[in-house]
């Protein structure tokens, strides 16, 4: 037995790598090596994504160049929708391709292009002309984004079997959150010194850990799948409201995904109450991204392998975690001056809400593609994503609104509120995982 395959049955906790649920044969021979291809390729995505934050390494980025701080609204909205609203109308394209890695690899180049272009903005761009090229840049990204999010579902779908990829998922997290912990490390020793040259080097290092993204991707040995059911964009979305309407528990799915975007949104606020009590030095942002990549690095491979065992549990657990987080937030304005105008209870509140985000996002990850099928795969995941980039766009600004009107304490309430709900939906959901 090849030392691969005992590292990877040691990671699943698989005694036989040749046992495989839902893929072919051929597929389940490669599928341990597939494993770690996908695991690399997910480190390259998770620390990219880390060192191009859209709730931390830009906001530091516009505020460095002295952009509009309305700009700053707009960045996670940018970075969630625009990664997610055309993902049905790719899907019929992308169920075309026999192959679907090479729409992954696409993905990831374009969005190592767009890293590489706010790297240079970052070292170029001043004032309100250049934070709208960041925009513009960040769109781009987001575009790219959905690319890859859907080919890669579909191509671990077809790769990896049934109760093996929340595990994967989980340690990917692990392994990222690790480099990203190295990442935010070096920040904190360049604490109050400029940050343009230290931001365009993230920026860059976001840019390779795309392009190794896309090497593994075009490694991954993939199957030839059917390419029956390709559709056009209006097509597309004729099939998905169909789907909603007839598909209970694909609708109970989404309304609880929905809910549960109370903890993406929560996080950049958590982190704008810190910056603003506590000053915008590449110190604190270092801190951050340490609590951040630690708090991945300890939570994802938990969460991972509980996905595999019940991922609407996981669900519930992180929206319940969300709530507690929330509150625990709203409450930092009446702790002491002396401990609220530091940076440590404004980490550790967003060290809690990273590692109960963890849990929302594989659970949710996991729930979806262990619900479909192969041959629908592609367009549950491609919908889902749809209905949440629009739902982000609208809620994203609502929530701007909000925070404009009752600050961002009083905001994390109401954002506390909803995550309850969600946690009673996600508990409703039927188990797919057997």
């Amino acid at each position: 037995m090849i030392p691969q395959t005992k590292l990877y049955e040691w990671l699943t906790g698989d005694e036989d790598s040749r046992l495989c649920k839902d893929i072919p044969e051929s597929a389940c021979h490669e599928q341990p090596r597939n494993f770690f291809l996908h695991l690399v390729a997910a480190l390259g995505n998770k620390l990219a994504d880390e060192l191009s934050s859209a709730r931390l390494v830009l906001p530091w980025l516009l505020g460095v160049m002295g952009a509009p701080t309305w700009m700053v609204g707009l960045l996670v909205p940018i970075r969630e929708a625009g990664a997610l609203l055309p993902q049905l109308f790719v899907a019929g394209f992308i169920r075309l391709k026999p192959e679907r890695k090479w729409v992954w690899v696409l993905g990831g180049i374009l969005q190592a292009v767009a890293a590489v272009c706010l790297a240079l903005l970052a070292l170029a761009g001043h004032g309100g002309r250049g934070g709208a090229l960041v925009l513009l840049a960040l769109v781009a990204l987001s575009l790219a984004r959905g690319l890859s999010s859907i080919a890669t579902k579909d191509v671990m779908g077809k790769t990896i079997a049934k109760q093996r990829r929340g595990t994967l998922m989980g340690w990917s997290g692990s392994v990222a959150g690790a480099v990203t912990l190295a990442a935010g490390a070096v920040l904190l020793l360049l604490d109050d010194r400029p940050g343009e040259l230290a931001l365009a080097v993230l920026l860059l290092v976001a840019a390779l850990g795309w392009a190794l993204n896309a090497l593994c991707a075009a490694a991954i040995i993939e199957e030839p799948g059917a390419t029956g059911g390709g559709a056009n964009a209006w097509d597309s979305v004729k099939t998905g409201l169909a789907l909603m309407r007839d598909d209970a528990d694909f609708r109970h799915f989404n309304i609880t995904r929905a809910l549960l975007l109370s903890s993406a949104l929560a996080l950049p606020y958590v982190a704008l109450m810190g910056q603003q009590r506590t000053g915008t030095d590449l110190g604190g942002l270092g801190l951050l991204i340490v609590v951040s990549g630690l708090a991945g690095m300890v939570a994802s491979p938990i969460w991972g392998k509980r996905s595999d065992v019940s991922s609407k549990t996981v669900m519930r657990d992180g929206a319940v975690g969300t709530a507690v987080c929330c509150l625990l937030g709203a409450s930092l304005s009446g702790w002491p001056e002396s401990v609220a105008t530091t940076v440590w209870p404004y980490a550790l509140v967003y060290a809690l809400l990273v590692i109960v985000h963890s849990g929302v996002r594989l659970g949710r990850k996991t729930y979806i593609i262990d619900m479909a099928g192969s041959d629908n795969r592609a367009l549950y995941v491609a919908l889902s994503n749809t209905i949440t980039g629009i739902l982000m766009l609208a809620v994203g600004g609502v929530v701007g609104a909000l925070a404009q009107w009752l600050g961002s304490d009083g905001l994390l309430l109401v954002l506390a509120a909803i995550a309850a709900i969600a946690a009673a939906t996600a508990q409703r959901l039927p188990d797919v995982e057997d």
